[in-house]
């Protein structure tokens, strides 16, 4: 479909052709309609299906007539990095729209605090905030939601899963309770089933793109690796590719993220890492040196990759097995965009075996596995359905603490 099929203000189809859009995405396609029918909404895509313009340009399109009185819609996301993505893209799509917005986050000084006080106290058209640093805001007495029409969760599945369930029902509370609510997520756990039948109406309406398949232009594979073969052999991955100069790491820890970086250093690799453990300045710098090149290797963790918009990355490697089956296909998706190809390897350990399994499964093939190089010793046998008895054994490693939910006691993950 066309975005001039749409209806839309012909101030906002400006702006929309001036981004270079002409023809709507499936989720795009599926949830627009709903959303100027001035319906709550429950949309579920991946990562990279233009989630965001599917809501922004609705949104847009209804706040292009309105008279100004204060603060029209309020949109919140899990990560800065994200916040801003998101801002960035209202700023584009109503550059011929009289509406404005603002980004509201931590970690700036005073001034920015400031100007995050002015924008809320002035009613700003559109906030674009994360959980925490908005509830600071509140809590100061100032913010008036009085006049909002839009409540907006964008990846509401990782905000649950980084503990903003109790922040997200506290600022719902300052809400009016006559409101448009849009939940968009990239998966669809019980637990966003339970937070829209709490925030949406009844005849809200309901959009779930099945997760597509990782593209055809990424090359996929897997080294069978223990935990103390892993870093060696990552080393040996990226040195063997001198010609990828954009590699992105994922790790399902902050603590791994730092040990990686280290010893990546260490092996002289030009390497960054991003996570919780970096102030909001110094996770913006990473980010924008990564995207001029100027950095060959960001290592990152699942919570922080959401709202990477990176181009053009050559490799991507997951230093381990991504918890759900979905979040490999987001990770891999980072690569061989708009029809470009790409690498995607994976380094997986005995008591991983099952989840990867569960991920072939998924995007229903079978992806090679390799041994390590010989130099680093033998590795584990293809056993997915082995029980792991979580012991150290042979390079067996460290326990995933952070892993406990949902495992039997043997650290098996439960079949669903």
């Amino acid at each position: 479909m066309k975005f001039a099929e749409l209806g839309l203000d012909e101030s906002l189809l400006e702006g929309i052709g001036y981004m270079g859009f002409e023809e709507t995405t499936p989720i795009q396609t599926e949830a627009i309609p709903i959303i100027l029918e001035n319906r709550d909404l429950l949309a579920c895509a991946q990562t990279g299906t233009g989630k965001t313009a599917a809501f922004v340009i609705p949104m847009l399109h209804l706040l292009a007539k309105r008279e100004h009185k204060g603060i029209a819609a309020l949109i919140i996301a899990p990560t800065r990095e994200l916040a801003m993505q998101i801002d960035q893209q209202i700023n584009a799509l109503s550059y011929f729209v009289s509406v404005a917005s603002i980004p509201i986050y931590g970690g700036g000084d005073g001034d920015s605090w400031d100007d995050q006080k002015k924008a809320l106290t002035r009613g700003t058209d559109v906030i674009v905030a994360t959980p925490g640093k908005l509830i600071s805001h509140i809590k100061m007495g100032y913010v008036d939601f009085s006049n909002l029409q839009f409540l907006i969760l964008d990846e509401a599945d990782r905000m649950l899963d980084m503990g903003f369930y109790e922040d997200i029902m506290g600022i719902v509370k300052k809400l009016p309770k006559k409101r448009q609510n849009l939940l968009f997520s990239a998966t669809m756990p019980n637990k966003i089933k339970k937070l829209a039948k709490e925030l949406l109406s009844d005849d809200h309406g309901e959009v779930k793109l099945a997760i597509s398949k990782p593209a055809e232009g990424i090359l996929q594979a897997a080294y069978l690796a223990y935990d103390s073969q892993k870093i060696p052999l990552l080393v040996r991955l990226i040195k063997d590719k001198p010609n990828y100069e954009s590699i992105l790491i994922f790790s399902s820890t902050k603590k791994a993220v730092g040990d990686i970086v280290r010893a990546l250093k260490k092996n002289g690799i030009d390497v960054e890492g991003i996570s919780s453990d970096l102030d909001q300045d110094d996770r913006e710098k990473v980010l924008n040196k990564f995207r001029a090149r100027n950095i060959r290797v960001l290592v990152a963790t699942d919570v922080m990759s959401r709202g990477i918009d990176i181009k053009e990355i050559n490799l991507v490697i997951n230093f381990d097995v991504p918890r759900n089956a979905e979040d490999y296909v987001h990770r891999v998706g980072r690569t061989a965009r708009a029809e470009t190809t790409g690498v995607a390897i994976t380094l997986v350990n005995p008591k991983d075996m099952r989840d990867f399994q569960s991920i072939e499964e998924l995007i229903e093939k079978e992806v090679p596995k390799m041994p390590p190089f010989p130099d680093l010793g033998e590795g584990p046998e293809w056993a997915p359905n082995k029980r792991y008895s979580g012991g150290k054994g042979k390079g067996g490693g460290r326990s995933r603490k952070g892993r406990s939910s949902g495992r039997r006691k043997s650290h098996s993950r439960k079949r669903k």
